[in-house]
């Protein structure tokens, strides 16, 4: 376990004393005063229910720059025939209560309510953001994260049917592109986003990305209401 004890002062140790599993600090709470901090360094919380917040800032670190998503054909052709309607921030609670729901090969949840009550707080206030996937009118699959500055920060998604996850962070990826995004933080590896072109960089590289585009105007706000997300147009090709 981490030295580092957190308590009611919103600091952080610098991320290089994590230990070797990305682990820096235990305790705190998840306000949002501290969660723009901890993102904003590079840090994350992920534990279980009944233990103490853990903060993580794992090396390395596992990206996507929006310029490298991969998209395969048969994708490109679920998306360029419409196959979900894709949208943003219309039903956030919705996309977090059904990430915490626990997958068919585990036993629980690291999305607690404590910290799904969290995250619908920094959507009411503009910097948390859902998008869904909906098919005949019921939602189909959706993710959510953090956006802060020009870093977006995955943390996680769910799907009902298939390639419905997989088409919302193509949409997404696309999008934050065009606005400028350097790169999207997926946290930790899974083998679905390294499908799509997410791969590990040094800690160090994540950190010198996101200090820079943190420091860039926050897309702040319901993304829902923006014209330049609400269609999937442009995989045609």
């Amino acid at each position: 376990m981490p030295v580092f004890s957190l308590n009611e002062d919103i600091i952080f140790p610098p991320v290089e004393l994590a230990d070797e599993s990305g682990i820096l600090a235990v305790g705190g709470d998840l306000s949002e005063e501290r969660l723009i901090e901890a993102y904003s360094r590079g840090i994350f919380p992920w534990y279980s229910p009944g233990e103490p917040i853990l903060w993580w800032s794992p090396d390395p670190r596992f990206i996507l720059y929006p310029k490298e998503i991969k998209v395969s054909r048969s994708m490109r052709q679920i998306l360029k025939r419409e196959t979900f309607t894709i949208t943003f921030d219309q039903a956030f609670p919705e996309v977090i209560k059904n990430c915490s729901k626990p997958r068919e090969d585990e036993l629980g949840t690291w999305i607690t309510d404590e910290m799904t009550d969290a995250y619908i707080k920094l959507h009411n206030v503009g910097l948390a953001h859902s998008v869904e996937a909906w098919q005949d009118g019921r939602l189909a699959g959706g993710l959510y994260g953090v956006s802060l500055g020009k870093t977006f920060f995955g943390e996680s998604m769910f799907t009902h049917v298939s390639n419905a996850s997989k088409a919302c962070f193509i949409v997404l990826t696309r999008y934050l592109g065009e606005a400028g995004f350097p790169i999207i933080d997926c946290q930790v590896h899974t083998d679905h986003l390294a499908s799509l072109g997410a791969h590990f960089i040094p800690r160090s590289d994540f950190l010198a990305v996101i200090e820079s585009s943190i420091k860039e105007e926050t897309l702040r706000g319901n993304w829902g209401t923006m014209a330049t997300f609400t269609s999937t147009a442009g995989f045609n090709t």
